[in-house]
C-alpha cells in the first residue's frame, strides 16, 4: 500500500489565499503523478491557517474533485469543531464525527489522532483518545499501523519545535511499546522533513506543502522561514515492513497528474 503524507498546507484567504492553495493543488498533482497511484493521502494537521469555517471551505475548493481519499488530522491551527461540522460523515474524517478516528484498508490501518490544543501551539493527548488508541491498536495486532497526529512526541533539535511538540509523549510511548503493529508515526507542525526513533518505532514527520522552516539548532525563537522545496513523504506498506521517501513538489521534474 502507498500512503502520502503531505502537511501544513496553511489554507487562508484574503491576500495569499492563491499561493497557499496553489502549492496544496501542486502537492496533490504531484501525488498523482506517482506510479502506481497512492491508494490515500493523509494530511498530518494545520490544514488550514486560522481554523475558520471559510478556510476549511477553501480547502474543499482546491480538493472536493480529488479522485484519492484524503484523511484530516487537526493541528494547532486548525478548529477541531468546525472540521468536524464541515468534514464530518464524510471519509475526510473517516466517516466519523470526531476529530480522531480510524480508516482501514486491505492490510493497513490508519489511526489518526487529534493532538490539538485550543489557544495553545503545544499538543496534548487526553486519557480518553491514549484509551481509545490502545483499543484500537489492540483490536487488529495483526495489521500494520500508522498513527498519525500533528505534533511530534519527539524533539528534533530546533528549540523553538521542540518547546511546542506533544507535551505528554510518555503515555504515546508506553501505548505503542505494548503493541509491535506500529509501523510508523506521522507528523507534521515542524515544516521540514525530518525521521526520528520513538518507542521502537520509527516518527516521520512531513515537510509543509507551502513553506519550510529554517534548521536552526541554536536559538531558542522561531527561526523565520526559508526558500526551500515544499513537498511530501510516500510512505510503501508491505509485509516486510515500511520505506519512505521524500518527494520535493517545487524545483522538481516529476509527473503531476490533474483534477
Amino acid at each position: 500500500m502507498l500512503v502520502a503524507q503531505l502537511s501544513d498546507s496553511h489554507i487562508r484567504t484574503g491576500p495569499l489565499a492563491g499561493e497557499v492553495s496553489s502549492h496544496l493543488h501542486r502537492a496533490l498533482g504531484r501525488v498523482l503523478g506517482i506510479r502506481p497511484t497512492p491508494d490515500c493521502v493523509v494530511l498530518t494537521g494545520d490544514v488550514v491557517d486560522n481554523g475558520k469555517l471559510e478556510e476549511y471551505e477553501a480547502f474543499l475548493s482546491v480538493a472536493e474533485r480529488y479522485p484519492l481519499p484524503i484523511h484530516l488530522a487537526a493541528g494547532n491551527h486548525d478548529d477541531a469543531q468546525t472540521m468536524v461540522s464541515v468534514f464530518g460523515r464524510t471519509g475526510y474524517l473517516g466517516g466519523g464525527a470526531s476529530a480522531y478516528y480510524t480508516v482501514d484498508y486491505d492490510g493497513v490501518r490508519l489511526i489518526m489522532l487529534d493532538s490539538a490544543v485550543p489557544g495553545s501551539m503545544s499538543g496534548h493527548l487526553d486519557e480518553a483518545q491514549l484509551a481509545w488508541l490502545d483499543s484500537v491498536l489492540a483490536a487488529r495486532p495483526e495489521t500494520p499501523a500508522l498513527v498519525c497526529l500533528h505534533h511530534p512526541p519527539i524533539d528534533v533539535g530546533m528549540p523553538f519545535l521542540d518547546s511546542i511538540k506533544l507535551d505528554n509523549p510518555e503515555p504515546l510511548r508506553s501505548i505503542l511499546a505494548g503493541h509491535g503493529n506500529v509501523q510508523r508515526v506521522l507528523a507534521g507542525h515542524v515544516h521540514r522533513a525530518v525521521v526520528g526513533s520513538f518507542a521502537g518505532t520509527t516518527v516521520a514527520i512531513a515537510p509543509s506543502t507551502f513553506r519550510q522552516a529554517a534548521l536552526d539548532l541554536e536559538i531558542a525563537g522561531p527561526s523565520g522561514y526559508v526558500h526551500e522545496p515544499p513537498g511530501f513523504l510516500l510512505h510503501a506498506i508491505d509485509a516486510d515492513g515500511c520505506i519512505t521517501h521524500v518527494i520535493p513538489t517545487l524545483h522538481a521534474g516529476g509527473p503531476e497528474g490533474y483534477f
